[in-house]
């Protein structure tokens, strides 16, 4: 059967490979915005159109019709006017390994489903582990942050019962788990996987920053154990989504130590940091954590998905296992990976970050980091230094906050006009930028995660938004009713 890959159909996938990445090489080529501007209902009417209980068109017409629909209104993370969320451009090797890895199509839940992949995972993750100061630690691949934030809760709410007394129910009811308000949505999220209590998650003060303060979170331990709480983690972020800054890890980690409380660092964000160069510094004070998250997928330009959870004590991995006779035999003395995962099915994702670092080096994926950090702190001085502009706040990583405010407006019409511009440029497709809300006031996000990018590249987009703020304050007499009235969600 030619219609699957096969020792028979060889010829057929090289033909068809090799036309597929024609392709998608020649919109790479022709690309000349991050977005087609295609309206939501077009692209809905698009999608309807397709007959997906129709017979077969062939694989050359069905590659052509991905073309036409995708890949032509395609949100496009190389291009530099992409300026919005946490993805960045991919590494080519990575793209690479993306090929083999979809056509063997192996899994890695079980040694005899994968053997040297299995290996290379482990391999791999006792590397990283290592760049994070977890000798002898382990951990396992996730499909992101999220996962992984959720899963090192898991290890931390078991320890955490294990070391009380208490029965199960009732110990349930009394953990808390300290975070900031900067920290990653899924903090809470994990709380409410949990079954942990409402309330559970406490919100620790941070430095004004967005920081958490070290202070402030040894007077919360102290009160929530006082009001008969029984603390379970502490979530330090290692690079928050919208400041991009860094918590102090190691002040943290003393007040973690004093109450043997849990330490999770999210740095999904800045684990990139691992190999850079020149900031690895801004990490101190993590080899002192239980556990990390890192995104591959974010700072070391890997294809989505690819992320991990770096564990300093490979034991504490034991908790969140659970036996099947048919994935891991007791008569068998095999590195099973489902033995530590959360997940059963598992892609090969290892083996682009494995071919990525043969290739470049783990130095040159820190360099590329580097760039973008610098790229953001010049955007920052160039945004400070612009009347028309307000900085909001400075970024250790590589996330830019502002406010665009043209002649006359007050601070009514700059919060309206940010979900107004932001909706302006998306709906053109010529550049996109996110928006957020910062101590209770919207603004506007660049995300630099493209390297490729220059500063001249950054101009261009900030000119699109202060021609969109212009534009948009001079609808009406009244600018604050008239934007307000024109709010969008984010």
């Amino acid at each position: 059967m030619l219609d699957l890959l096969t020792n028979s159909s060889a010829d057929t996938y090289r033909s068809l490979i090799s036309h597929t990445s024609s392709r998608v090489a020649d919109r790479f080529a022709s690309t000349t915005q991050p977005f087609s501007g295609a309206s939501r209902s077009e692209l809905q009417s698009l999608v309807d159109g397709v007959a997906l209980d129709g017979p077969g068109v062939g694989s050359t017409s069905a590659i052509r019709e991905i073309d036409e629909l995708f890949l032509e209104h395609a949100v496009w993370f190389h291009h530099p006017a992409y300026a919005a969320h946490l993805n960045c451009p991919v590494a080519l090797p990575a793209v690479a390994a993306e090929t083999v890895l979809a056509a063997v199509n192996t899994s890695v839940d079980t040694y005899d489903q994968s053997a040297v992949g299995t290996l290379m995972e482990r391999r791999l993750i006792a590397w990283a582990a290592d760049r994070a100061g977890f000798a002898g630690g382990s951990g396992v691949f996730t499909s992101g942050g999220t996962q992984s934030n959720l899963h090192a809760l898991l290890l931390a709410r078991e320890a955490a019962l294990t070391a009380t007394d208490l029965a199960r129910p009732r110990a349930l009811a009394r953990l808390v788990v300290f975070a900031t308000a900067s920290s990653h949505f899924s903090v809470g999220k994990s709380a409410l996987l949990l079954g942990l209590a409402d309330d559970a998650v406490v919100e620790v003060a941070d430095d004004g920053a967005g920081r958490m303060d070290a202070a402030a979170l040894a007077v919360a331990m102290r009160e929530a154990a006082a009001s008969g709480r029984l603390p379970m983690a502490v979530v330090a972020t290692a690079g928050t989504t919208d400041r991009g800054v860094i918590d102090p890890v190691a002040e943290i980690a003393d007040v973690c130590d004093a109450h043997a409380v849990w330490l999770h660092v999210d740095a999904a964000y800045g684990g990139g940091l691992l190999v850079s160069p020149r900031r690895r510094h801004l990490l101190d004070g993590v080899e002192r954590a239980r556990s990390v998250t890192v995104d591959f997928h974010k700072t070391f330009f890997q294809p989505v998905s690819s992320s991990a959870i770096l564990v300093r004590e490979p034991r504490d991995l034991a908790a969140g296992a659970w036996h099947a006779d048919y994935l891991n035999p007791l008569e068998n003395d095999e590195p099973n990976q489902v033995d530590v995962s959360l997940q059963t099915t598992r892609r090969f994702d290892a083996l682009k970050l494995w071919v990525t670092l043969r290739a470049l080096g783990a130095d040159r994926i820190g360099e590329l980091f580097d760039t973008v950090i610098d790229l953001a702190a010049t955007v920052g001085d160039e945004i400070a230094a612009d009347p028309e502009l307000e900085l909001v706040g400075r970024t250790q990583l590589s996330t830019v906050l502002f406010r665009v405010r043209p002649a006359g407006a007050g601070d009514a019409t700059q919060d309206a006009l940010v979900a107004g511009v932001r909706r302006v440029l998306f709906e053109s497709g010529r550049a996109l930028v996110a928006k957020t809300v910062i101590e209770g006031r919207p603004c506007l996000k660049l995300t630099l995660l493209n390297p490729a990018t220059t500063l001249d590249d950054v101009r261009r987009i900030l000119a699109m938004v202060k021609d969109a703020a212009t534009t948009l304050a001079g609808i009406a007499p009244e600018f604050d009713e008239a934007l307000a009235a024109a709010e969008v969600p984010a």
